[in-house]
């Protein structure tokens, strides 16, 4: 299935074979569809062999023992039949040249803006951190659109591990062909992954350093969505299994590595879940968007229990008083963190039956480098899960610099037991277009609203 990105609302800121052979398929007709297929043992010859008589096996993936296929879709059944298969479904879908170096080596000092004073990481004004931890020795993966040409004007070279960027491509349609592509990783037309990768590590801001949640992390760019910021599971999975074959070779050096997922689709892949029990299997954490379907419920990879979900929350000062477009630097989040002062964003994902949301974080309207011109620096606010997720991811960064032998499960525990718990509410706040009232259930809350410093003091 196909996904997207999950940050949408922008607005500009000035500034085995059975005993026997299974009998020859018949000659089907039908719609060509990429599939993935995932087995119940090892990739072998022989199994390769068979399959290969429902359609043509365009790619493999040894480490979760996957393929990705191109078949008749009327042949998906009969393969899923197969004594060898565990699972076999449509690829689904996922939405969600150098220039100068930034001078700042990181932005630790910088300036606050409202979405790090309301997780603690950060209070108002400028050089104020409020955790002892920055992400130092921590790689954090963005698997989204890859970074714009002009991200070295953003962030501190230093910090983007172009070494280990990656970009995949291909996947759904009637391919099922997923494809490694050279360089592209950096020459983004979408914005998204800029804009996510801010929240971690912070920005320049036409010279004025923002700070991050994990500003001396090293992200390591995965481009896996394509130029207009969606994608299919397949080229999804085919991430995740870089990310953790790199956990699990030693090429960190025994680094902790947090996944970032700022993207999902309606509907859980077999072959992402087989690379996200993968990956977990190695030690890596996992952070994704719950999406922004409100009452329609989570997307996927989000709601997969496993993973640590994240929805939208807001801050009841944003554009206050009337016309302050400057308010999310210029006003002060007040301390110590009360759950009255935050609303769950309307668009965010609630949970339905089956699905698993953790925590919220700020998701709406935080301000980031994204580009509508190609090469011509420019800064957004933007709302979605897309923008909460890296919030955690942070917050998780820093954990895991403080203990790296923390588990998936140990970090998920931390964070929902440390969350301020939400209850469900109205709350009256401002937007661009005028004042509304923004109301939810505890569907939508998950734990609770997150913070770093209670995360951390959490972090045995």
């Amino acid at each position: 299935m196909k996904l997207k990105t999950l940050g949408t609302i922008a607005i500009a800121v000035s500034v085995a074979l059975g005993a026997t052979a299974s009998a020859a398929p018949s000659k089907s007709t039908g719609k060509l569809i990429g599939a993935n297929v995932v087995l119940k043992h090892d990739v072998t010859n022989e199994v390769l062999a068979d399959i290969a008589r429902y359609g043509k096996v365009r790619d493999v993936v040894y480490e979760i023992d996957a393929l990705t296929m191109q078949v008749r879709e009327t042949d998906l059944d009969t393969i899923r039949a197969l004594p060898y298969v565990a699972a076999a479904n449509p690829d689904a879908v996922r939405d969600g040249s150098p220039v100068d170096t930034v001078a700042a080596g990181d932005f630790m000092d910088g300036l606050s803006t409202w979405d790090q004073d309301a997780i603690n990481v950060t209070d108002f004004g400028f050089d104020n951190r409020q955790v002892a931890y920055d992400g130092t020795g921590v790689y954090v993966a963005i698997l989204d659109s890859g970074l714009v040409d002009s991200w070295r004007q953003y962030f501190p070279e230093q910090r983007i591990a172009t070494n280990l960027a990656k970009s995949f491509g291909g996947g759904g349609g009637d391919n099922g062909n997923v494809s490694e592509q050279p360089n592209k990783w950096e020459h983004d037309q979408n914005s998204h992954g800029t804009h996510v990768t801010s929240t971690v590590l912070g920005y320049s801001l036409g010279g004025t350093p923002i700070n991050g949640v994990a500003p001396m992390a090293t992200v390591i760019p995965v481009k896996v969505l394509n130029q207009t910021g969606s994608g299919w599971s397949s080229v999804i999975a085919r991430g995740i299994t870089y990310i953790a074959d790199l956990k699990s070779s030693g090429a960190l050096g025994g680094s902790p590595v947090v996944i970032n997922m700022s993207l999902g689709g309606p509907v859980l892949d077999a072959m992402e879940r087989a690379a996200i029990d993968y990956a977990i299997s190695e030690g890596v954490i996992i952070v994704a968007s719950a999406g922004n379907s409100g009452e329609r419920g989570m997307g996927y990879p989000g709601a997969y229990e496993p993973v640590i979900s994240v929805a939208a929350s807001g801050w009841i000062g944003q554009w206050t008083p009337a016309g302050n477009g400057a308010w999310w630097y210029n006003r002060d989040v007040a301390e110590p963190t009360s759950a009255t002062d935050f609303f769950i964003a309307d668009f965010s994902s609630r949970a339905l039956n089956g699905q698993d949301l953790d925590v919220a974080a700020p998701g709406n309207w935080v301000v980031g480098p994204y580009q509508v011109n190609s090469g011509q620096l420019s800064y957004y606010f933007l709302s979605g899960t897309s923008m909460a997720a890296p919030h955690v991811t942070g917050i998780a960064a820093l954990m895991m610099q403080k203990n790296p032998t923390l588990e998936q499960s140990d970090v998920e525990t931390i964070l929902e037991t440390t969350a301020i718990p939400m209850s469900d509410g109205c709350r009256d706040v401002n937007t661009p277009s005028g004042p509304e009232q923004v109301c939810w259930d505890t569907d939508a809350t998950g734990h609770g609203l997150t913070t770093a410093d209670a995360a951390l003091a959490g972090t045995p």
